[in-house]
């Protein structure tokens, strides 16, 4: 049986364990698709540098880039001064694609986040002006100080990648992803993030305060220069759209596939959830864990692939019930729960991931 954990990493390869040819989820040529060298070799460089801006937090920045390969958004939660919008910047700033950055307020309108058409008294026409979410990572600051209504404007952006105002539907260039910050919902000044917002961002990371290595570590190297300042890309937007079709090709065999939507149909049975995870979270879920798998070496999916992504993915989806809210139950301690009592799939995926490997 598929451990319940994802596999150790073993040094300078934080990302995952490429397995061997002859494991029992893949066979011989299984790496042949994906060309691992190429993607984990940009893979190591982005991480590395959006690391010299958040010092010790490997774990969340691999969540981002595997957000990214995925074709997802993020959404990143946690108390002020821990390095939130930093993360989105160097994340953004370590590809060299256009980027904008939007600081959600109260006054907000949805037009100062999609455009304006604007009336030109030459050709007497109406032009439209792109807003800051025409741009290929767009950086959402705190977005739950904006109103509902504002939030909103990014529904049809996030989903179906274009804008439609006064009857045009312009597309937005790929890659495509909106990394949003937003402070706990207890603070002043901000508004619940509505439920179908919530759902689309692939997945939720929280940073949380750094060890004393490693806040001593970013004192001495942030005291004197902002290292935001000075990073440079090490990828670019044709190579990202490179690796997401790499990502696209990697195969899941029925097993795989069943075993993530038991995972998020036993989500609707928890008894202490009012909303459980949606057909959406199932489809984000497997687009996670085939990054994934790409990031391990490997064009196929394995049970520790949903393992390490699934978290992540699931956990800000749930609804608690007041119960549940009342005793201060976490919605990823639910995650891991079911991690642990949904059956992972064995046996006849021996010969499944053999076959698959082969096509």
């Amino acid at each position: 049986m598929t451990s319940s954990t994802p596999p150790a990493a073993p040094p300078g390869h934080p990302y995952g364990t490429p397995l061997s040819d002859n494991h029992s989820y893949g066979g011989p040529g299984a790496l042949g698709m994906v060309h691992p060298e190429e993607l984990t070799s940009t893979v190591a460089r982005i991480a590395a540098n959006v690391e010299r801006v958040l010092v010790g937090k490997p774990e969340v920045i691999r969540i981002a880039i595997v957000t990214l390969l995925a074709e997802g958004h993020l959404l990143v939660e946690d108390v002020p001064g821990v390095g939130k919008t930093s993360l989105a910047k160097a994340l953004a700033r370590s590809i060299d694609c256009s980027v904008s950055r939007i600081q959600f307020t109260p006054d907000l309108l949805p037009s100062d986040v999609t455009g304006v058409s604007i009336f030109n008294r030459q050709s007497s026409e109406f032009e439209f002006r792109p807003g800051p979410v025409f741009a290929n990572i767009v950086v959402g600051d705190e977005i739950n100080r904006a109103s509902p209504k504002t939030q909103s404007a990014l529904l049809e952006c996030m989903e179906e990648h274009q804008v439609t105002t006064d009857g045009h539907t312009y597309q937005l260039d790929m890659p495509f992803m909106v990394i949003a910050t937003q402070n706990p919902i207890e603070m002043e000044g901000t508004y619940a993030l509505p439920e179908a917002q919530r759902d689309r961002f692939t997945a939720r990371v929280s940073i949380g305060y750094p060890d004393p290595v490693a806040e001593l570590a970013m004192v001495d190297e942030h005291a004197g220069a902002d290292p935001l300042a000075a990073l440079q890309p090490v990828s670019e937007a044709a190579t990202v759209r490179a690796l997401v079709q790499k990502v696209r090709a990697v195969s899941l065999t029925q097993d795989v596939k069943r075993y993530a939507v038991e995972l998020v149909t036993a989500t609707r049975r928890l008894t202490e959830i009012r909303i459980g995870a949606s057909p959406r979270a199932t489809l984000h879920l497997v687009r996670a864990a085939k990054a994934q798998a790409a990031l391990a070496g490997r064009d196929f999916v394995v049970p520790d692939d949903i393992h390490a992504v699934a978290v992540p993915v699931l956990a800000h989806r749930l609804v608690l019930n007041a119960e549940a809210q009342a005793a201060r139950r976490s919605s990823a301690d639910l995650i891991r729960g079911l991690l642990a009592r949904v059956p992972v799939p064995h046996g006849s995926m021996e010969q499944q991931g053999r076959n698959q490997a082969r096509r």
